[in-house]
């Protein structure tokens, strides 16, 4: 494993984790510079923030100080009830390419959706399989246009308690089926996000770390799991807070070769967002070192 404890050279920072300060939302102009002066190397920035500001500013920005993006967030969202649902979250998912283009991502980060309606709170359906379709057939048409535009997209299994409204893909093994089944020569095109917070729990995660291998490993997301979860989206913890054995599922993913950025993506509406953003990226950079 790299030596994480001397320099933060490794530390990517998803913008969500600093996405407000003391409870009011940043512009991500700011976030990058308050990263650029600790010299935070790369970043993971959000669609609409980068919408917020502009995406021809943010494209200049992150040129002028050199950053990478060790992903793009977010496409997905696939299913949908009609032909019209679906064609929008196609083009949707196209423009989320050309934006990941334009900024250089290492890759553009799908979480896939669910059931339509669901995150509105009221399901259209409860037909769990048929999203699972609509998501690989999604899947399937973005890739090749992500192929002509060489942007790598990297499937993000999200945790079980998301099946209904963010993703029905919710462990390795279900999104590496899908990477098989369209990419089986394994060209680097498709892949996963290994999301901790996520993962964690699955008793296959080692061995489905091994199977994806290096080419498709696309992604690494650290943050913690905190006792008691107060809130099923915005109570992820620091890393070194939780139950998450970080260090030894990095330990996994660099045995395959994996060499990117560790991204810090916290949602914490009740404790970290009410912090000053300062605070909140200065112990970023102290538990990358001591506790990924």
């Amino acid at each position: 494993m790299r030596d994480f404890t001397t320099d933060h050279r490794w530390l990517s920072i998803n913008t969500a984790t600093v996405r407000k300060s003391h409870g009011v939302e940043q512009p991500l102009t700011d976030i990058i510079e308050a990263c650029v002066k600790r010299d935070i190397r790369a970043i993971s920035p959000w669609r609409d923030q980068v919408a917020a500001a502009g995406l021809p500013a943010i494209s200049k920005l992150v040129k002028k100080h050199g950053l990478e993006l060790s992903g793009y967030c977010r496409g997905g969202m696939f299913p949908a009830l009609d032909t019209a649902g679906l064609k929008a979250a196609r083009d949707d998912n196209r423009r989320a390419v050309d934006e990941a283009c334009e900024l250089h991502a290492a890759c553009l980060v799908l979480v896939v959706g669910a059931l339509p309606g669901a995150l509105a709170g009221q399901a259209a359906h409860k037909d769990l399989a048929l999203s699972r379709n609509q998501v690989s057939d999604g899947i399937s048409e973005l890739l090749e246009y992500a192929i002509t535009n060489k942007m790598p997209l990297a499937i993000e299994p999200l945790h079980p308690m998301y099946a209904a409204d963010r993703a029905c893909i919710n462990t390795m093994e279900q999104a590496l089926d899908v990477c098989d089944a369209l990419d089986p020569g394994k060209t680097g095109a498709l892949g996963v996000a290994v999301d901790v917070y996520h993962v964690w729990w699955d008793p296959k995660l080692e061995a489905q770390i091994q199977r994806a291998g290096k080419e498709r490993l696309l992604a690494f997301h650290v943050c913690d799991w905190m006792l008691p979860t107060t809130h099923l989206l915005e109570d992820r913890g620091m890393m070194g807070d939780g139950v998450i054995d970080i260090p030894r599922i990095r330990g996994w993913v660099e045995a395959q070769g994996f060499a990117g950025y560790s991204e810090v993506e916290i949602f914490s509406s009740g404790n970290w967002w009410q912090r000053q953003s300062a605070e909140v990226l200065d112990t970023c950079i102290a538990r990358h070192r001591s506790a990924v």
